[in-house]
Parts: C-alpha cells; sequence; structure tokens
C-alpha cells in the first residue's frame, strides 16, 4: 500500500488455526464437473494471505471460482503478519513463493523494482476501470500497475452517541483551528468531553488534568491515523517527492494543537492500542483510528457512529491505506493465475469479503455489500467511503516505508511526553524518517 501495513491491524491467527483452514480449503476445491471426483487435470494456483478471516472469505469465493472454472482450484496458506514480508522476501528469492499473494503498496513497489511481479496492466487490460482509482494508484509505479487491490481503509472518527449526545457534542460537525478561536469547535467539545474522577472538566476550578477519567480524543504520536489528518488539515504535506516534508510552521502548529491537547487532559498520552481499548471501555468519546478496526470498535460501544474526519484551516483530506493481490511472474501456471487476478478484480469474487465486513472491496461494484452488512449491525460506514474520493494524502512509499514511519513516530513519541519541543522534534523525526528511507 501507499504505506507501511501496521500488523495490529492485520493480525493472523494461530498456526493451529490455518492449518485446519488449509484442510477445509483442499477439501472443498474439487472439481465439480468430474463426475469421478478426479482432479488430476485441475490446475491448482496456492496464494497466501497474512489475515484468517480473510482466509476463510476467500476459500467461499473461490468455491464460486471453481464452479464456473472447474479446472482451476486454489489452495489457501496463512502466514502471521509479523513474518510475513520477511517470508515473502525469502521466498519469492528462492523461488518458492505461492503463485498469488497478499502484498501492500511497501512491498508491492519493492518486489516489482526486483522484476517479481506479473504487469496487472497486460495481463488485465481494462479491468480496472471497476476499481476504486485512489486506491488503484497505491499499487503503480512508474505508470504500471502490480497488483489487484483486495480491500482498503482508511482513517475515520468513531463516537458513541450515547457519550457525545448528552454533552451536547455533534462530532460530524467538529473543526479544529491553530491557537484556538472562533473556528476551533474541537476545543468546546474536549472540554464537554473530558472529566476528572470528581466529574470537573477542563477550566472548572481544581480539574486535574493528570487523572482523566474520560477523554475526549486520542492524539497520540501515531503518524498516519492521528498526526497525519492534522498536518492535511493544516495545508501540510507529509511526503514530497518520496520524502518526508511536515517540518514546517504549520506542520508546527498541527502538531502542538495535539500535544496540547494531551498536556490539558483531553486526550490520553497511549498508542493506538491503548486507545481502542479506552473507547471500548466507554472512557474516550472520539477516537481517530483506521476503519479497519470496525470490527474490534463495534464489539463493545453500545451506539457506534462513524464521522467525517475533523476539520481543520485547510478542509480535510483522506488518509487511504490497502491490500493487493499480486501474482508471482516466476509462477509455471501462467494462464491459471490471470484467471484468479481476473476473478479477485471482480465485485464477484471481492463479495465474500465485503459480505463479512473485514474491509471496503476496492471493486466498487461489491461495496454495496460492504454498507450492508454494517448497516445490519447498526452502523453507517458511507462517511468512511467517502475518504477515497476526497484529495487522498500522499504518503511514504517504497521498500522503506515502514522503517520510514516507525523512524519519524519514535522521535514524535519523545515530542508528546514533553522530552522535545515540537518544532526541534519535527525536524529531528524528519530527518530520522529520511534516514530510514534512504537505508539499503
Amino acid at each position: 500500500m501507499r504505506t507501511p501495513s501496521r500488523p495490529r491491524r492485520r493480525a493472523a491467527a494461530g498456526l493451529t488455526a490455518a492449518a485446519l483452514l488449509l484442510a477445509a480449503c483442499s477439501a472443498r476445491t474439487t472439481d465439480p464437473d468430474s463426475s469421478s471426483g478426479d482432479v488430476s487435470t485441475a490446475t491448482t494456483v496456492t496464494m497466501r494471505v497474512w489475515d484468517q478471516a480473510a482466509a476463510t472469505a476467500y476459500a467461499e469465493s473461490f468455491d464460486a471460482l471453481t464452479a464456473s472454472h472447474p479446472r482451476v482450484r486454489v489452495k489457501i496458506e496463512v502466514v502471521p503478519r509479523g513474518d510475513y514480508d520477511a517470508r515473502a522476501a525469502e521466498d519469492l528469492a528462492a523461488g518458492t513463493m505461492t503463485d498469488v499473494f497478499w502484498a501492500d503498496p511497501a512491498l508491492t513497489a519493492e518486489q516489482a523494482a526486483a522484476d517479481r511481479l506479473v504487469d496487472i496492466d497486460k495481463a488485465l487490460g481494462d479491468e480496472k476501470a471497476g476499481w476504486e482509482p485512489t486506491v488503484t494508484g497505491l499499487f503503480a509505479t512508474d505508470g504500471t500497475l502490480w497488483g489487484v487491490p483486495q480491500q482498503w481503509q482508511a482513517v475515520a472518527l468513531f463516537y458513541d452517541a450515547a457519550h457525545t449526545g448528552p454533552a451536547g457534542v455533534d462530532p460530524t460537525r467538529l473543526t479544529w483551528a491553530p491557537g484556538g478561536g472562533e473556528d476551533d469547535g474541537l476545543a468546546g467539545a474536549a472540554r464537554a468531553l473530558t472529566a476528572d474522577g470528581a466529574g470537573r472538566h477542563p477550566g472548572d476550578p481544581g480539574f486535574d488534568a493528570s487523572a482523566a477519567a474520560t477523554f475526549a480524543i486520542n492524539a497520540g504520536p501515531d503518524l498516519l491515523d492521528v498526526v497525519a489528518p492534522f498536518l492535511a488539515a493544516n495545508g501540510v504535506r507529509l511526503v514530497a517527492d518520496g520524502r518526508f516534508a511536515f517540518a514546517s510552521p504549520e506542520g508546527e502548529e498541527a502538531v502542538q494543537y495535539l500535544v496540547d491537547l494531551v498536556r490539558t487532559g483531553a486526550a490520553p498520552l497511549a498508542g493506538e492500542d491503548g486507545a481502542l481499548d479506552l473507547f471500548r471501555q466507554g472512557r474516550l468519546a472520539l477516537l481517530q483510528a483506521s476503519s479497519a478496526d470496525l470490527p474490534a470498535v463495534a464489539e463493545r460501544a453500545g451506539d457506534l457512529r462513524v464521522a467525517p474526519m475533523v476539520a481543520g484551516p485547510q478542509g480535510r483530506a483522506g488518509v487511504v491505506d490497502a491490500v493487493a493481490a499480486v501474482g508471482n511472474v516466476q509462477s509455471k501456471h501462467r494462464d491459471a493465475v490471470q484467471t484468479v487476478l481476473e476473478w479477485l478484480g471482480t465485485a464477484e469474487g471481492q463479495a465474500a469479503l465485503a459480505s463479512r465486513g473485514l474491509g471496503v472491496p476496492a471493486a466498487v461494484g461489491a461495496q454495496d455489500a460492504y454498507v450492508k452488512r454494517w448497516e445490519r449491525r447498526g452502523v453507517d460506514v458511507r462517511p468512511m467511503l467517502t475518504a477515497a474520493r476526497e484529495p487522498t494524502l500522499a504518503l511514504p512509499a517504497g521498500p522503506h516505508a515502514g522503517a520510514g514511519t516507525g523512524a519519524v513516530e519514535q522521535v514524535l513519541a519523545r515530542v508528546f511526553r514533553g522530552e522535545l519541543p515540537v518544532g526541534e522534534g519535527l525536524r529531528e523525526a524528519q530527518e530520522a524518517g529520511n534516514a530510514a528511507l534512504d537505508d539499503r
């Protein structure tokens, strides 16, 4: 994806469960047109993913593929996310990689540069017309498309109306402004939604910012889910010409605003996992997080809603991440691989993923199934889908994108803890991120 992948969002199940899944897939991918049950003439295409739930959905999808293409079967394997990229690089170099596999934009760019991926433009022609354009672009380098986008995620603002309603806060209309002022509706919401153990709010006599019982919004050093959207809302580009470029006066204003939320007690000094836990406990009113967190968020929220991002002086920009299915150019089953890739690019091929609400389908024709799935759970996710159709924030790409983002976040953590002034910290974070991007 145009961005590094975060393992928490794509956690795979244990190896025992993966083994059981493989057995189930093998049992169900027989040739339905063979009266004798002999599948010796069928071609088996192997596919690797890092998510157990997605593998289960793909098993259903590939049953439908085999029904229409009885000479093509697909065997799925699951590799845990933490080991995925390293295993992929090793197996591709050794010639033992699966025929098709999941990749984020960073892994796609790395393996495309090594000439190990199928050229999707040549293989599928005009099929990409039915895919979300912004998401599709995440898997293209130098004008060539290397992946069939499967599902995407965007940063969203989640809230529980049972908490925001009584406080008189409408999260769908929130704005922020550097230094506060008339356009800073978030500041007022932060006061109303934050309280210490005695029920006092920021600005009340005796309010204890170090002992907040409820927080307004998460505002930690998570670069992609928290910091980047605020930078974009203040007219700051996170990346320019492939380099981090956020250390500017406007960048300082955006980060200072977030740091002030933490220092005044309106936001917890917690990472993304901690913020998610606080939201699910009812102690965090607004959660700015990836749409990939929706299944976990929905488990406990009483009246879960989705709002557009908080707008800043320059409005808002979508922050979009994605996963694609890529073809191994070394595969001995070129025709069958092409059939599988074509299937994975259709609304029908992505329907099983969509109906489980695992991620927004990249095939536009499958997105209604995703919306309806969450409607049945009482959640209107349509505000989330607009992220891919708004101006999209450019994020780090290439083989070292993950390392670059990690380096930036390490320095930002020191800024939020008060160990570095904002301006100095941003410059140091930018330098550290670019050094990581340059690492060979």
